[in-house]
């Protein structure tokens, strides 16, 4: 027998499918450190209703993109936000900013909206995890470089970081990227360059202080530097998931790149959420 849906039974499986997805929002964030508005993406999980609070995954975007690259070249990082019952934030992080606060540049602080404004805000007017446990932060590219970065800088904030094809070590491309706008020139600045290096941030770990993850194409031309980075965990002994596999610097790679983070970060927060469960505490307590 063949069953046929009537027209009141379609629309209510269309509402329903509606009402249950995950919702993009596109708002103005004020940065009082730049006295300016940031336009922002927050993708809001299906389940937002139902819940009370929400981790947050900060996705940072690259070089020459804005706020909505993720959403517009990645339309499944929605789903993301679904599967893993999260909120995931893509900040602008303006043209080449790198997202560090500029020494030669005041109207670039985006190690400061991005760490301490834009989290306040989203902490304000979102159901959030509002702790470290609750919070992630990872990018591509330039954003690569913020996502490690302010994580390593700002662990009290950010429980877990990482990085997709991200310039880890500024210092070999002087005259690319915008880079010497935002520092000055290596030759005449180089401790802007060295102390705004995410290579040079790793006095700041200990061993299981953050999670952290990273991933780049082996013919990536940040391959390199990624790699470094690697082994330069590996002999502090630094945890830490390192994937690397075919791919170059494109949206092909980070569109695939990016299940594995949120994956990642989806365990990240489950872990803390079992810490954090009465259930948990009291079983702790027990000997």
């Amino acid at each position: 027998m063949i069953k046929r849906l009537s027209f009141s039974s379609l629309f209510l499986i269309g509402l329903s499918a509606v009402l249950y997805a995950s919702k993009v929002d596109t708002v103005n964030v004020f940065s009082p450190s730049m006295q300016k508005e940031i336009k922002t993406v927050v993708i809001i999980p299906d389940a937002y209703l139902q819940e009370t609070e929400f981790p947050v995954l900060y996705l940072l975007h690259g070089y020459s993109d804005n706020y909505g690259g993720w959403v517009n070249k990645v339309p499944a990082v929605k789903e993301l936000a679904d599967w893993h019952n999260m909120i995931i934030v893509c900040p602008d992080g303006a043209y080449g900013s790198w997202y560090f606060d500029s020494p030669v540049d005041p109207a670039f602080k985006f190690e400061t909206f991005v760490s301490k404004e834009l989290v306040d805000w989203v902490d304000k007017n979102y159901k959030t995890v509002r702790k470290r446990e609750g919070r992630a932060i990872t990018g591509l590219s330039m954003g690569g470089h913020g996502g490690l970065y302010l994580g390593f800088r700002h662990q009290d904030v950010y429980g877990a970081c990482g990085s997709m094809s991200g310039g880890v070590d500024i210092r070999p491309f002087p005259n690319n990227w915008d880079l010497a706008k935002r520092l000055g020139t290596q030759r005449e600045n180089p401790d802007n360059w060295e102390k705004n290096t995410v290579m040079n941030q790793l006095h700041l770990l200990t061993p299981n202080s953050s999670r952290i993850i990273i991933d780049c194409g082996s013919g990536d031309f940040f391959y390199e530097v990624n790699v470094r980075l690697h082994q330069e965990l590996l002999y502090r002994n630094i945890p830490h998931d390192f994937i690397s596999r075919p791919g170059v610097h494109n949206w092909e790679y980070w569109a695939n790149a990016i299940k594995y983070q949120a994956l990642f970060f989806n365990d990240y927060f489950d872990a803390g959420k079992a810490s954090s469960s009465p259930s948990a505490n009291t079983h702790r307590g027990r000997r």
